[in-house]
């Protein structure tokens, strides 16, 4: 499938400016691969068609639907197990005991995908509930996507899906067998909501977090894509919150608004003057977290 300059070029320009996905020449061959199936429901001839397409006015649904086709919807349960064992053993307890209790937490899985991690996040926020108390935990996933984001909503997992990293404790706990799958069970259902976000938008309707997932997903954004998202995280995190990235990312030489956590690669502290300090401004501060008391689910 031949694909010329100027057509690479929209689907570059496109998936830059509404994702932040950077895409090379090299790299030609993922809109190949990801959009064969877009390309023959709209019965279109080739990637110079699509891109010719795309140039047309009024096109914003098509240029959604492009953009989710490219983008990575990898996920499983407990995936790299040390962002979880850091946050089950120390990120939680410690957050936990610096607050009053009966003040709130909230967590953002800023990539979710299909769902795997919020809810990792939630099984180990219900088994670890004798010692939270009442505590509220509110549990944000948050992904550019539609389609991943309903099959998250529904927590509706195949046999594949459940055996890629869950233990088999948790799922006889958390949830239901079904005859197509395994699906989650209601109460740990309601316990996440499951959002529409562009991560490159204004992070502050968000509201504070606590701790923030957000693993895999620096990769595919160039350097200054990645600091300015970096930024934009760090004014909404509490001054001794925690970020998890992936076991491939790094902020070095990226941003100095995070400082490394010591003997816990891929997990990271707010640097006194970056949480909950807009990264252009010093209005607008973020909210109390005090004030946040949880989140419910989307029917």
């Amino acid at each position: 499938m031949t694909l010329s300059t100027v057509a690479f070029q929209t689907f570059a320009t496109l998936l830059k400016a509404r994702s932040g996905l950077a895409i090379g020449p090299d790299k030609a061959y993922l809109l190949e691969a990801r959009l064969a199936a877009l390309l023959r429901r709209l019965d279109l001839g080739g990637l110079d068609a699509l891109a010719a397409r795309l140039r047309l006015p009024g096109q914003d649904a098509l240029a959604a639907e492009v953009v989710e086709a490219m983008t990575t919807n990898e996920s499983f349960f407990f995936r790299d197990d040390k962002p979880f064992a850091h946050f089950r053993t120390h990120a939680l307890p410690r957050l936990c005991a610096a607050r009053p209790a009966g003040t709130g937490l909230r967590i953002w899985s800023a990539a979710a995908a299909t769902g795997q991690e919020a809810y990792s996040i939630a099984m180990l926020i219900a088994d670890l509930r004798a010692s939270i108390g009442a505590r509220p935990v509110a549990i944000l996933g948050t992904d550019i996507a539609r389609a991943p984001l309903e099959r998250a909503r529904a927590g509706l997992y195949t046999q594949f899906e459940v055996q890629r990293g869950l233990p088999i404790t948790m799922l006889v706990r958390h949830f239901r067998k079904e005859a197509a799958g395994f699906r989650v069970r209601d109460e740990l259902r309601a316990a996440v909501e499951f959002r529409e976000f562009n991560l490159l938008g204004d992070l502050r309707p968000l509201g504070p977090f606590d701790v923030v997932f957000c693993r895999n997903v620096l990769i595919y954004f160039d350097g200054p894509t990645k600091t300015r998202v970096l930024a934009a995280i760090a004014a909404q995190m509490a001054p001794d919150g925690v970020l998890y990235l992936g076991g491939a990312e790094t902020l070095f030489g990226i941003t100095d608004r995070f400082a490394t956590i010591p003997g816990e690669p891929g997990a990271y502290r707010p640097t006194p003057t970056a949480a909950c300090a807009p990264p252009d401004s010093a209005a607008s501060p973020c909210r109390p977290l005090a004030a946040a008391t949880g989140c419910r689910r989307r029917a």
